[in-house]
C-alpha cells in the first residue's frame, strides 16, 4: 500500500510528532509527579534538540552571509532588496500593532480580571532605546559570550545581530580584497556546505524533537497555568490568529503570491517556532524551507532570515505588547488616550530594532511600558502565562519572516517558479524528508 506524498511529507511528519506529544504529554502528566520518568525523558528530548539546532547557527550564519555578500554582486539591485526588506517588516508591523489593540480594546484582558496584584513585580531586564547601537557592536569574535549559572555550570551564548554584522563586515573585506580572497572565499563556501550537511540531519529529527517539546509543554503546564489569566490569553492568540489568517493572506494576495502554497510550504517553520518558541532556534529551518520550498535565492535569504530572526516579531513585539499594555492599564484603572495608543504603534513598529540582541516579548513589554508611563511591575501580573503564550507569539514570528522574504522576492522578480512548482508537486528537498 502505498500513501500520497502528502501524507508521508515533512510536514505530515511534524503533525504526528505533535498529536503522539500530545499523547504522551497527557500521559506523563497523569502520572502525578512533576519530575517522573516519562517527563524527563521529554525534557531531555526536547531541550536536545533545540540545542542541536541552535548550534548550527553561528557556523550557519557566518559562512552563508560571506558567500552570500560576495555572491550578491550577481543579484541586481542588492541595496533595494535590504531596504525593501525594512520597509515590508514595518508594514507588517503596523497592521499587526493595530489588530493587537483592537483585539485589547474589544475584549477587554484586564477587565474583571482575579489575577493577584501580589504577583506585580519589576522585570530583571528593560527595553532600552540604546539597546540596537549596543547589540550591534560584537563583543568578541562572533559575538560569542560566556555565562555562568548559580550552580557554576558555564554556558556559551551568542548574538546573532552582532554576527551578522561581523559577517556582513568581513564579506565586504573579502570582496574588496579580490583575488587574495578567492581563497577564504572558497573556503567559506566550502564550509556552508558541509553545514548545510549536519544541519540537514539536525532538521530531519523535527519530528522527534516536535513531540517531545509538545509533549513537556502539555506535562509540565496543561490549562491550570491560565488561571485568572484566561481571557488575557485567548486575546493573545485572537490577535495573533488574526495577524496570520487574515493580515498575512491579504499581504500574499496583494503581491500575487499562492495564499495556500504559501502556507503549506511554512508549515513545517510555523510548528516548529510553535513548539520549540525560539525564532533563533527555527531560523535554519526557516532559512532552508524558503530556499528550497518557496525560491527564494539563497544570496538573499542568508541576509534576510538571520535579520528577520533577530527583528522580525508580529507575535511578540506588535500583538503581545499591545495587549498587554492594554491589559496593565485596565488592571491598573489607567486610561488610555490616542496619544497612548500612537506611542504604541511606534515602539512596536520601531522596537523591534531598538531591542535587537536582547530580543524578547518582555523586554518588548517593558520598552512598551516605559515609553507609556505605566507600572513596569505589572510585567509580573502576566508571567504565570508566559510559555502558553509563547507558543503561538512565536509560531507568528517565524511565519512573517519567511512571508516577508518570499513577498520581497517575488516584488522583485527574483522568486524561482521552478523550485515553487518543484515543492507544489512534494520533489523539494524539505517535502521529502
Amino acid at each position: 500500500m502505498s500513501f500520497p506524498k502528502w501524507a508521508t511529507g515533512f510536514g505530515a511528519q511534524v503533525i504526528v510528532g505533535m498529536i503522539l506529544g500530545l499523547i504522551l504529554g497527557l500521559v506523563a502528566r497523569g502520572l502525578g509527579t512533576e519530575d517522573n520518568w516519562l517527563s524527563s525523558i521529554l525534557t531531555w528530548t526536547g531541550d536536545t534538540y533545540v540545542q542541536l539546532l541552535r548550534l548550527m547557527i553561528p557556523p550557519l550564519i557566518f559562512t552563508a552571509v560571506v558567500t552570500s555578500v560576495a555572491n550578491l554582486r550577481k543579484v541586481t539591485n542588492a541595496a533595494r532588496l535590504a531596504v525593501s526588506t525594512l520597509v515590508w517588516f514595518a508594514i507588517t508591523a503596523f497592521f499587526s500593532v493595530l489588530i493587537g489593540i483592537v483585539v485589547g480594546l474589544v475584549m477587554q484582558p484586564g477587565v474583571g480580571t482575579s489575577v493577584s496584584a501580589d504577583t506585580a513585580a519589576e522585570p530583571s531586564k528593560q527595553g532600552s532605546w540604546l539597546g540596537f547601537i549596543n547589540s550591534v557592536v560584537p563583543v568578541n569574535f562572533l559575538g560569542l559570550q560566556t555565562s555562568t549559572n548559580s550552580d557554576g555550570e558555564v554556558g556559551l551564548t551568542f548574538n546573532v545581530l552582532q554576527i551578522l554584522v561581523l559577517s556582513i563586515a568581513i564579506g565586504i573585506a573579502a570582496v574588496k580584497a579580490g583575488k587574495d580572497a578567492e581563497p577564504f572565499l572558497a573556503f567559506s563556501e566550502s564550509l556552508l556546505k558541509v553545514v548545510q550537511v549536519v544541519l540537514w540531519w539536525v532538521i530531519r529529527l523535527a519530528p522527534l524533537g516536535s513531540m517531545a517539546l509538545i509533549g513537556k509543554a502539555v506535562a509540565t503546564y496543561g490549562w491550570e497555568a491560565m488561571g485568572s489569566l484566561g481571557k488575557f490569553v485567548l486575546a493573545i492568540y485572537v490577535g495573533c490568529g488574526l495577524v496570520m489568517f487574515v493580515l498575512y493572506p491579504l499581504v500574499l494576495m496583494i503581491n500575487r503570491v499562492p495564499v495556500l502554497g504559501f502556507f503549506k510550504r511554512v508549515w513545517p517553520v510555523t510548528s516548529l517556532g510553535f513548539v520549540t518558541r525560539s525564532s533563533m532556534g527555527v531560523m535554519p529551518v526557516n532559512q532552508r524551507v524558503v530556499e528550497q520550498s518557496m525560491g527564494v535565492p539563497r544570496e538573499y535569504a542568508s541576509f534576510a532570515m538571520p535579520l528577520g530572526a533577530t527583528s522580525k516579531m508580529d507575535g511578540c513585539a506588535s500583538v503581545y505588547p499591545a495587549v498587554a499594555a492594554i491589559f496593565v492599564a485596565q488592571f491598573y484603572g489607567i486610561d488610555l488616550n490616542f496619544t497612548h495608543y500612537f506611542l504604541i504603534i511606534i515602539v512596536a513598529v520601531l522596537g523591534s530594532a531598538a531591542t535587537a540582541g536582547t530580543t524578547g516579548a518582555t523586554v518588548m513589554l517593558t520598552l512598551t511600558l516605559s515609553t507609556l508611563g505605566l507600572p513596569l511591575a505589572g510585567v509580573g501580573l502576566l508571567l504565570a502565562t508566559e510559555p502558553i503564550i509563547d507558543m503561538g507569539r512565536t509560531a507568528t514570528n517565524v511565519t512573517g519572516q519567511a512571508l516577508v522574504a518570499a513577498v520581497v522576492s517575488k516584488r522583485a522578480d527574483i522568486l524561482d517558479d521552478e523550485v515553487w512548482e518543484a515543492a507544489e508537486h512534494g520533489n523539494s528537498a524539505v517535502a521529502k524528508v
